[in-house]
């Protein structure tokens, strides 16, 4: 019997794609990505025509989603500058304020 598999994220393109799947894999949950051939043809297709589907088996896409959940509300975190003492959104990595890194 063949396991039946469910679309779990769209990525904005082939490297966030990837970096996704080794996430994932590094969870023991397998992946297949779809979609990332299309960039050959870039020039002639719609920009959202180029996102990378990855697709998990059914019986571990609640496990997918949670991880790919946390992936996409980590950058949402805000941060406070240790050396200025500056708020910045989650998704600068070093302070806008005065270029301290992120701790």
């Amino acid at each position: 019997m063949v396991a039946s598999w469910i679309r779990v994220y769209q990525a904005a393109n082939s490297l966030e794609a990837h970096s996704l799947r080794g996430m994932l894999e590094h969870a023991q949950i397998e992946v297949a990505l779809s979609g990332e051939n299309l960039a050959a043809a870039a020039g002639e297709l719609p920009a959202d025509v180029l996102q990378v589907s990855l697709w998990v088996p059914a019986a571990q896409a609640e496990r997918a989603r949670v991880l790919l959940k946390a992936y996409e509300s980590a950058g949402e975190r805000e941060w406070c500058c240790p050396k200025c003492g500056e708020l910045n959104s989650g998704a600068f990595e070093i302070c806008w304020q005065c270029g301290e890194a992120q701790p």
